[in-house]
Parts: structure tokens; sequence; C-alpha cells
């Protein structure tokens, strides 16, 4: 199993985490209202709005998953963030890097993963928007345009109800 990556801004993503002031609070009915939405229209069991923390991942939103929060060490989401696209794998048994990953062989029996970084207003990957299948897929065109869509509408709300932008002392800019 391949760890996810620890991005080369994680301290200044991790801030920008903490400014959003969403980790391990109460449930934003829009979110979940994204969520099952993300699970009807792309037919999947579980969608999540996730939040990557230093140890965790967070489940800020979410369907057909019972857990509240995962291990980073383990999460697909990690891997995620690390770039700015669509992070899609179709068939987890058959790609070396999560084969052996405990979500795959035991907790989740995961086969099917994509997930859409959420950035904050400063650009940094925080979290995303992702669904999950418990056997292999394919998305086609129009289904990566909505998971596209509803990141864009997920990160929107994320921003728009909680964001704190950074102090003067933060960005080195004290007036």
């Amino acid at each position: 199993m391949q760890q996810p990556p620890i991005p080369s801004n994680e301290q200044k993503r991790l801030e920008a985490l903490r400014r959003l002031r969403m980790l391990d609070t109460a449930a934003e009915p829009r979110l979940d209202e994204l969520v099952h939405y993300a699970a009807k229209e792309l037919d999947m069991p579980i969608a999540l709005v996730s939040l990557v923390d230093a140890e965790r991942q967070w489940f800020k939103a979410r369907v057909g998953l019972e857990h509240a929060e995962l291990p980073r060490n383990v999460s697909f989401c990690g891997h995620a963030i690390c770039g700015d696209e669509l992070f899609i794998v179709e068939d987890t048994l058959q790609d070396e890097r999560f084969a052996a990953n405990p979500l795959v062989t035991d907790l989740l029996k995961m086969r099917f993963y994509a997930g859409v970084p959420l950035k904050s207003p400063d650009g940094h990957r925080v979290g995303t928007l992702c669904v999950i299948d418990d056997r292999p897929r394919k998305l086609s065109e129009q289904q990566r345009e909505l998971l596209l869509a509803l990141a864009a509408v997920a990160a929107w709300e994320l921003a728009r109800v909680h964001w704190m932008p950074p102090s003067p002392a933060e960005t080195g800019k004290i007036p």
C-alpha cells in the first residue's frame, strides 16, 4: 500500500484548513444535500465532503458511511489533494498503490474512488468531494463534469460559511 504523499505546502495547507473553522463542527444541511445528490446522480453508495487534517480525514458531510473520520495514512483523499485534477481509481484491486489498502481489503471493500480537490479561498487544497463504490467503475464525461461542478459548489459553500482570512501577522503584512 502506498501512503498519500505530504504536499510541499503542507503547513500553509493546514493553516488554510484551520481558517475554514469546520473541523469537528455540526452538519451543514446544504453540504449534506450535496453529497446525497452526488450519490444519487452518480449511482454511488458513498459520497463525502472530506477535510484532510494532519493525521486524519474528517467527513464534514457523508452518505453511505458510518465513520466520521478515517486515518489520513490510508486515505484516498490524501492522494487526491496532491493534485488539481479529478483523481480517479477505477479498480482499486488493479492499482498497486491501493490493492493492499485496508479500505480496499477490509473496512469498506472499496473498489472505485473519484475525488475532486476542494480549495480554500486562498487556493490551498483542503479536502475533497468524493464518491466511492464497492465495484469497479468508469465515469462518463458527463458524470465527470457533474462531479467537478458539484465540487465547485462544495468549495464555495465551505468558504461562504466559514472562511476566516489570514491575519496580517500570518501574511507578514503588518500595517
